[in-house]
């Protein structure tokens, strides 16, 4: 018996812009007041575009709180533009190709990108902080850590997301051609339908697709035990994942820009902190973007609830938000060294340089909402999500 997950695209607005727009006299901050990147005499910049990874979803729930709760306007910003993307675009090309100012990328990617392309990028804000990457399989399967892989059919996406796989491998010395890896859809369909023995999944996406699905042997929602799951961030082959990429040559020569910088974390950081402090309310607004965006995965309002839920818990681990923490790094670097894909390619081949990250920009606006009484850190206490089917 066949089983789905129906996917498709809602129709609606294409790109998410502030609905106010700053006057000259509506009192916005100064670059000093904002905690601003740059000393000397500059015209701030007003209108900024961010690229997303993926489609409207709580995965990027703390920007669209920025545009929506007005925090973006408080930081002096008139337009924020956020393009979504449903895989047509590649967010640290668009960055380099000057069509965005910021972009939201996991860190491995990049580092390919910047090995293969001798670009120079910075990643100046590290938003999730432990790896959400899952690998599912049937109880029967006998897929219990990365060493079963071998021989085995696993799922993975593509576009990039498969190298946290590879990089697992290596740290396992499991050799990467005795595994098929088999591209399947951003769904849980392949599993279901036993097309592989493994499918990647998010915790905060993919493995709630599969429990809000209902057994036909039970007539229940599948459940947790019904299925082995590998968990990457319990492995060497763990990386860095959502981060905030800026272009490193022009935080050193514009000022304005790196002052944009530094005013954009401080409103994007408000934009997480209440989405940690209010998930229900941070998961509706999300899913009512998400309904009404040109294009977007038709989940539910649950769904988003749980996404919501688990992408706190990848955040807000006891450390400052955003801070980039060098051991993190370090294991992200050494992963995608180690990572050797099926047909024996390196993800990359030398360490990057060292401006591909740095905690100056975040710094300055941690402080900055220091002094202005916002507390930047704590840990999420999570809440219970029940699923329902189809996330309804």
């Amino acid at each position: 018996m066949r089983h789905s997950i129906r996917r498709g695209l809602l129709a609606a607005s294409t790109v998410v812009v502030a609905s106010l727009a700053l006057a000259a006299c509506s009192g916005s901050s100064s670059p000093e007041e904002s905690g601003g990147a740059a000393e000397g005499d500059f015209e701030p910049l007003t209108s900024i575009t961010l690229q997303l990874q993926w489609l409207p979803q709580a995965q990027f729930a703390g920007y669209y709180l920025a545009q929506e709760k007005g925090y973006f306007e408080e930081e002096g910003f008139d337009e924020v533009t956020i393009v979504p993307s449903g895989g047509d675009i590649v967010p640290q090309d668009a960055l380099v190709a000057g069509d965005a100012d910021f972009a939201i990328a996991w860190v491995p990617k990049v580092l390919g990108t910047l090995e293969a392309s001798g670009v120079e990028l910075t990643d100046i804000a590290q938003v999730y902080q432990t790896s959400g990457t899952l690998q599912v399989s049937w109880k029967d399967s006998g897929i219990t850590g990365v060493g079963d892989f071998e021989g085995k059919k696993i799922g993975s996406w593509g576009f990039g997301n498969e190298w946290e796989i590879f990089a697992a491998m290596a740290a396992d010395d499991v050799d990467a051609s005795s595994v098929s890896i088999t591209t399947q859809d951003f769904s849980m369909n392949a599993l279901l339908d036993r097309d592989v023995d493994a499918a990647q999944a998010m915790t905060y996406n993919e493995w709630a697709q599969i429990l809000e699905v209902v057994n036909p042997d039970t007539g229940e929602l599948y459940q947790p035990e019904d299925f082995d799951v590998v968990s990457y961030e319990d492995t060497e082959g763990a990386m860095l994942q959502d981060a905030v990429w800026a272009d490193t040559q022009r935080l050193a020569d514009d000022p304005a820009y790196a002052d944009a910088a530094v005013r954009f974390l401080k409103a994007i950081t408000k934009g997480w902190l209440f989405a940690r402090d209010n998930p229900e309310e941070a998961a509706e607004i999300v899913y009512d973007i998400a309904s009404n965006a040109e294009a977007a995965f038709p989940v539910g309002p649950v769904h988003q609830l749980w996404q919501m839920n688990e992408v706190n818990k990848l955040i807000w681990t006891g450390a400052e938000f955003g801070l980039i923490d060098q051991a993190a790094w370090d294991q992200t670097v050494a992963g995608a060294l180690a990572a050797v894909n099926q047909d024996g390619l390196n993800l990359i081949t030398e360490e990057p340089a060292e401006t591909a990250f740095s905690n100056e920009y975040i710094e300055k606006a941690l402080a900055a909402l220091k002094d202005e009484g916002v507390d930047v850190a704590g840990e999420y206490t999570p809440i219970d999500v029940v699923l329902t089917e189809g996330g309804q």
